[in-house]
């Protein structure tokens, strides 16, 4: 069951980093270093995929994310927000 599980959240996480990246390439509008500093969030995955077991982010997700400039982040996370609607699916809508 824990291979399975192992299995399951690699794969969130791979899901995860290849729609931010698609929406970095797609748009055409981001600089290499964003991307550059977006792929060292692959680190948070195991912390961010619905189901994620454990007491927080490591020290090394931390660092990453710190290292990511407010502008790139932000602009990626718009920019993610937008595609189902470029993609003609219903709007996105999260939970508290």
């Amino acid at each position: 069951m824990a291979i399975v599980k192992s299995v399951v959240s690699r794969s969130s996480q791979a899901a995860v980093l290849v729609v931010l990246l698609s929406v970095i390439v797609a748009t055409g509008k981001a600089q290499m270093s964003c991307t550059t500093q977006l792929l060292g969030l692959n680190l948070c995955g195991p912390f961010v995929v619905p189901g994620a077991i454990g007491t927080g982010p490591s020290p090394q997700c931390c660092g990453a994310l710190q290292s990511v400039q407010h502008d790139c982040l932000c602009s990626t996370l718009r920019l993610a927000l937008q595609l189902p609607s470029q993609c003609n699916l219903p709007p996105l809508y999260c939970a508290n």
